[in-house]
C-alpha cells in the first residue's frame, strides 16, 4: 500500500507528463499486452514507461531473445527502473516517443503505449502515431491505453483496424488495439 501511495504521489506531481495519477489496473496490463507477438527476435517499443509495472508484463510475456525499448522522458523513471529490473533484453530510451526513429530502426513488431495524447498537440499526436504507423511490420498492433475513448478517430484515421476494450474501474480505462494490415 505504502509503495502504491508512493507512486501515486509521483504521477500526480508529474500529471502533465505522466498523463496518469495511479499505475495502470493488472486487467489492464494483461490486455494491453495481449496483442504482442511471443516469436523469437521481435522488436517491442513501450511509450511511457512509468515506474514498469507494464515493462514487467511485456518481459513476461515476449521471448528471451526478443527485446523491449522503453521510452520515458522523465529520467528519474528511468533510473527507477534500471535500479529495479535487471534483464537484457530491456532497453531504456530516456526520451519521447516523437523521437522513435533516432533510438530503433528495425522494423517494431508491436508497441505498448500508455502517453497522455490529451496533453499532446495534435500535430505532436499525429507524428507520434504515423512514425509508429511507419515502423510497424505488417500484422502487428499498436496498443494504446487511456483514459476514454475520445482519441479513437485519430487511431481509426492512422492505423487499419482499431478495437477497444474498456475497463469499469476508476477512473474508466480504455485499451485501443490497433492493427497494420499486411
Amino acid at each position: 500500500m505504502k509503495n502504491s501511495f508512493k507512486t501515486s504521489f509521483e504521477f500526480t506531481k508529474n500529471l502533465l507528463t505522466t498523463g496518469a495519477f495511479k499505475e495502470t489496473s493488472r486487467r489492464v496490463e494483461i490486455e494491453i499486452c495481449s496483442k504482442l507477438p511471443t516469436g523469437p527476435n521481435r522488436v517491442i517499443v513501450e511509450f511511457g514507461m512509468g515506474h514498469a509495472n507494464i515493462s514487467k508484463e511485456i518481459l513476461r510475456t515476449i521471448s528471451p531473445s526478443s527485446k523491449l525499448y522503453a521510452f520515458e522522458v522523465k529520467e528519474e523513471f528511468c533510473d527507477h527502473v534500471a535500479a529495479l529490473i535487471n534483464d537484457e533484453r530491456l532497453i531504456i530510451i530516456n526520451d519521447g516517443a516523437e523521437n522513435l526513429h533516432k533510438h530503433v530502426g528495425t522494423p517494431v513488431h508491436g508497441f505498448v503505449s500508455t502517453i497522455p495524447f490529451t496533453f499532446f498537440s495534435k500535430e505532436m499526436s499525429n507524428a507520434i502515431l504515423n512514425q509508429a504507423y511507419e515502423a510497424l511490420a505488417p500484422g502487428h498492433y499498436f496498443s494504446q491505453a487511456l483514459y476514454s475513448k475520445a482519441h479513437m478517430k485519430k487511431f481509426k484515421n492512422t492505423f487499419d483496424e482499431v478495437t477497444l476494450k474498456r475497463f469499469l474501474n476508476i477512473p474508466l480505462e480504455c485499451v485501443h488495439h490497433c492493427k497494420k494490415n499486411a
